[in-house]
C-alpha cells in the first residue's frame, strides 16, 4: 500500500496526476483496503506501530483559503478547523490539511498514518530499534522519514 501511495504522490508532484485524482484515488484505495481486510503479503512481526489507515494528508499551497474554498465549495468537504494560515478539511475518514507554503509550487509535505493502540514511547523505541531517526511533535505525534525520504507522521487512531 505504501508503494502505491508513494507512486501516486510522485505522479502528482511530477504533474502526471491532478490534485482531485490524487485525493479520489487515495480515498478509494484506503476504503478498499479497510473493507477487504487484505492480509499483508509479508507477515509482519509484532509491532507497536500497527497502522490502521491514513489519518491525514498535509500539503503546502500558495493560498490555503483558495484551496479551502475549492474543496468545500466544489466537493463539499467539511471544515474541521481554520487558523487563518491553514485549514483542516474532512473527506470521509481522512483529513486534508492545506497550509500556506513558502514556494510557488504546491507540495505534499507528509502523510499521517493512524496507529491502533497508540503508545508514543513504544513507537519511538521500535522505530529507533529499526535504525530510523524519529522525533516527537505536539501532543504525541511522531515524525520520521521512510527509506525513500518521504516525511511520515504517526498519530493515534482518532
Amino acid at each position: 500500500m505504501e508503494q502505491i501511495i508513494a507512486k501516486l504522490i510522485q505522479d502528482f508532484e511530477e504533474g502526471k496526476t491532478s490534485r482531485r485524482q490524487l485525493i479520489q484515488t487515495l480515498a478509494m484505495a484506503t476504503g478498499a483496503v479497510s473493507l477487504a481486510g487484505v492480509a499483508p503479503a509479508v507477515a509482519a512481526e509484532a509491532s507497536p506501530v500497527t497502522t490502521v489507515g491514513i489519518d491525514h494528508i498535509s500539503y503546502q499551497v500558495a493560498d490555503y483559503a483558495k484551496t479551502r474554498d475549492f474543496y468545500v465549495g466544489l466537493f463539499g468537504l467539511k471544515i474541521l478547523s481554520d487558523t487563518g494560515k491553514q485549514c483542516m478539511l474532512q473527506i470521509g475518514g481522512i483529513k486534508l490539511v492545506a497550509r500556506n507554503g513558502t514556494g510557488a509550487t504546491p507540495t505534499i509535505d507528509h502523510i499521517g498514518y493512524a496507529v491502533e493502540n497508540w503508545n508514543r514511547d513504544a513507537a519511538l523505541a521500535e522505530i529507533r530499534r529499526r535504525g530510523f531517526d524519529a522525533k516527537t511533535e505536539g501532543a504525541g505525534d511522531v515524525q520520521l522519514r521512510d527509506p525513500d525520504g518521504y516525511h511520515v507522521q504517526l498519530t493515534g487512531r482518532a
